[in-house]
């Protein structure tokens, strides 16, 4: 693992997280219009499509503090990847089938004029949000995470050098005399 690969974590961490914090935060207070986001994908039953309306935003809000917080890091981003993709796979959906909707990623939502529509742009985004839960579904261990505060940083691979494999001045290999 790179040095890096941590600090990569963080950033997808705080990214998705965030996003969600945001996204789930614009439509708490409106819980009906993001009900009517979801039933203008017209992929779902109408009372289905409202119980995910009202559940929605809470998902977001939940696996969006747990990302910033670095809690259950593999499994919220796991299923912030899998949030991604159920995004990415209705926006497709409704433009394929030509519906001209704001996708209400982040609070409205509903039919717009088909030049307002931004298909390809949320697509991208939603992508490069699921990658971030990939990412942490495979590299969970980040810094200034709660994981590690509760569960303590993973074992370092340790890497010897042929030529220092018995060098006396290095302290694992030094005796310890009484």
């Amino acid at each position: 693992m790179n040095r890096w690969s941590p600090w990569v974590g963080l950033l997808a961490r705080l990214v998705l997280g965030i996003t969600l914090l945001i996204s789930g935060g614009l439509k708490i207070g409106a819980l009906e219009a993001s009900a009517e986001a979801v039933r203008a994908f017209k992929i779902l039953p109408f009372d289905l499509a409202n119980m995910v309306g009202y559940v929605l935003p809470v998902v977001e809000l939940a696996l969006g503090a747990l990302l910033v917080l670095g809690l259950f890091t593999r499994l919220a981003g796991a299923l912030g990847a899998l949030l991604m993709l159920v995004f990415t796979a209705g926006i497709i959906s409704v433009w394929v089938r030509g519906i001209s909707i704001d996708c209400g990623c982040f609070g409205g939502g509903g039919a717009v004029d088909p030049a307002d529509t931004n298909y390809l742009w949320d697509v991208v985004r939603d992508l490069a949000l699921m990658a971030c839960g990939v990412w942490l579904t495979l590299r969970p261990a980040t810094p200034v995470s709660m994981d590690r505060w509760l569960h303590g940083a993973p074992a370092q691979p340790v890497h010897h050098d042929r030529h220092d494999r018995h060098d006396p001045s290095r302290p694992d290999h030094q005796e310890h005399r009484r």
